[in-house]
């Protein structure tokens, strides 16, 4: 698989591999990014944030988690969602200045419509639309920021959602984008069924020369491997499958490497993973805050125990910080064998890659 292992290259942003950590609503903060980076993430982008929100924010300590980057976690990128264009400007501005590398601009999410404006993965609907907001950033950003864009395949499965789809997407690369991620399923999907990677096989295989990055169904190490071999796409964008899993980035890079699948960790090396996590997290919030966001992190990096059900619970009945510690100490300082986290929604296609290679 060594030819797999690739470096990423977006504008003038060259990266080490071609393993990104997603933008993740109510998860890829500041902790979550330095857990993922020291995993060896090639990149990771913060959790969306709405136009409107990044221009009208105070600098109070209520807001400061939104616009903290460290020297350390460079390059990071920041992702941008909402439906005025003439907002975009100010709000990439403002990231660029607080010291993001990168711009991403969701055209992906599938929430619903707001106060009868489309966003996110809505405004795949609406080319015109998207493409000003494309210009509207491109036109202030400074030339050694990029510029890069999430998408989804389309809107629905109608003709009409296709050409919109390549609408945008010519045009974006032809406004000044540097790379496009493309997740696999439609808005109207939301994430439920398959993500298509023949489609995103197909994609990379008409535009060889663009930069484009694979999306949905990242759940394990082999998934990764998996969708890069299928798909031949520059590079992966692991969103939930990094949720409480920064060991899938190790684990990836290693089956690139030809090496074998790594053990998974042991419950005292995910105690100490989970540990430095929470610490991160008081750097940045109060105790209460800190425990009731690994809670939620808890409850995803349960899945690596092997009493994974019983761990589950456990977390999720945690109220206080000292709850949380005492849990680690009791259930996570054996040195018993970890296990690989399970998920529901496997992709056919990573379920049977190799009887497939010769589709790549």
């Amino acid at each position: 698989m060594s030819e797999l292992l690739k470096p990423l290259k977006i504008g003038n942003l060259e990266f080490e591999s071609c393993l990104v950590q997603a933008a993740l609503s109510g998860y890829s903060d500041w902790p979550m990014r330095q857990i993922s980076r020291e995993m060896k993430a090639a990149y990771t982008i913060h959790e969306v944030m709405l136009e409107k929100f990044v221009v009208v924010a105070g600098n109070g300590k209520r807001n400061q988690h939104h616009f903290k980057v460290t020297e350390d976690e460079h390059p990071v990128g920041a992702q941008l969602m909402g439906s005025e264009p003439e907002q975009f400007g100010p709000a990439a501005t403002r990231l660029v200045e607080s010291g993001f590398d990168l711009i991403d601009l969701n055209f992906a999410c599938p929430a619903k419509k707001v106060s009868g404006r489309c966003r996110g993965g809505y405004l795949l609907s609406q080319p015109e639309v998207a493409l000003e907001i494309v210009s509207q950033v491109r036109s202030i950003l400074p030339e050694n920021i990029p510029l890069t864009v999430k998408m989804r395949r389309a809107f629905d499965d109608t003709a009409e959602s296709e050409d919109q789809f390549f609408e945008i997407f010519h045009g974006a690369f032809e406004r000044g984008v540097a790379a496009i991620t493309v997740h696999g399923r439609y808005v109207v999907q939301k994430y439920k069924g398959p993500s298509d990677w023949l489609f995103l096989q197909k994609l990379k295989k008409d535009h060889p020369t663009r930069t484009l990055l694979g999306s949905g169904d990242l759940f394990t190490a082999s998934d990764c491997v998996d969708m890069l071999r299928i798909t031949g796409m520059d590079g992966i964008s692991i969103a939930r499958g990094a949720i409480g899993n920064p060991w899938i980035f190790p684990q990836t890079l290693a089956l690139l490497r030809g090496e074998n699948m790594p053990e998974p960790p042991t419950v005292k090396e995910q105690k100490k993973i989970i540990q430095k996590h929470l610490n991160y997290c008081l750097q940045m919030y109060d105790p209460k805050k800190a425990s009731t966001l690994m809670r939620k992190f808890g409850i995803y990096y349960s899945r690596l125990h092997p009493e994974s059900e019983r761990m589950k619970e456990k977390f999720i009945a945690v109220n206080s910080l000292e709850k949380f510690m005492t849990l680690l100490d009791e259930c996570y300082s054996s040195e018993e064998a970890g296990c690989y986290p399970l998920f529901p929604e496997m992709n056919p296609l990573a379920s049977r890659a190799t009887d497939i290679a010769g589709l790549v």
